[in-house]
């Protein structure tokens, strides 16, 4: 069956210098402060529910309500596809491409299972998001120094073992380009090491929606589709590359770089 045609709205050739000026500072003024206000209610919401919940439920419905708030807030709309391939009873790695910030709501809101986030140290720091980081059981890995990183890897393969479902940048972080960026070995060592399936999630807008190293917060749509897992039982670490490589394929069949 042919893919359905794509309906992202693409950043605009011609843009007015007077409507990019008000649209920034919708964003500075409006969009962002509500954003802020959002982190700071359910980031202590999360804390405090952290009290009297072990299993990271009510902290991953404060996350999600934090992604529903910013996703209304700034009128990003989101096509889905692909969701009967997700599973909820089966523990799983997500891997996603990155383009934005922006992901991360988009993912929150609009796959239906609890999952935890694999991200930098140095997020866990952050005021009330690096806390609701902790207390919700996501994991922490140390990019900076190789030998840190390999024992991060394998604390993450053993708690997805134990059964918790994980979500993954593979390529380490967020694109500046438009296009995809190779991926990093980690995330497919993580994979192979924890023998559960890998669930391949291609986002399409957010980069428009959400510029990197900006503070711009535009209307608009996204896509988020999800493909059939790729099995990992029966690989061994030498097929680190091979894995990757298909998973990378398998996301960018339906990616569309941004021009």
């Amino acid at each position: 069956m042919a893919a359905p045609a794509p309906i992202v709205a693409s950043e605009p050739r011609k843009e007015t210098r007077l409507r990019y000026l008000l649209s920034y500072a919708r964003s500075l003024l409006f969009t962002n402060l509500l954003i802020y206000s959002y982190t700071a209610v359910c980031g202590t919401a999360s804390l405090l529910g952290s009290l009297f919940d072990a299993q990271g439920k009510w902290q991953h419905a404060c996350g999600r309500a934090w992604s529903w708030l910013i996703l209304k807030t700034s009128g990003i709309r989101v096509r889905v596809e692909g969701l009967e391939y997700v599973h909820a009873g089966q523990t799983t790695i997500y891997c996603a491409n990155h383009q934005s910030a922006m992901d991360i709501p988009i993912l929150f809101v609009n796959l239906p299972v609890q999952f935890r986030f694999v991200a930098k140290r140095s997020l866990f720091n952050m005021p009330f998001m690096g806390w609701h980081l902790r207390r919700s059981g996501h994991i922490p890995v140390d990019r900076s120094r190789p030998r840190e990183g390999l024992k991060s890897m394998k604390k993450v393969a053993d708690e997805i073992r134990e059964g918790k479902s994980v979500m993954l940048f593979p390529e380490g972080h967020r694109s500046r380009t438009g296009q995809m960026l190779p991926f990093k070995a980690g995330s497919f060592y993580i994979a192979i090491l924890s023998g559960v399936p890998v669930v391949p999630i291609t986002i399409n807008g957010s980069s428009y929606v959400l510029k990197p190293d900006t503070y711009h917060v535009r209307s608009g749509q996204t896509e988020m589709i999800v493909h059939p897992a790729v099995e990992t039982r029966g690989l061994d670490l030498k097929d680190v590359d091979k894995l990757s490589e298909q998973v990378r394929a398998i996301i960018a069949s339906r990616f569309q770089p941004v021009k």
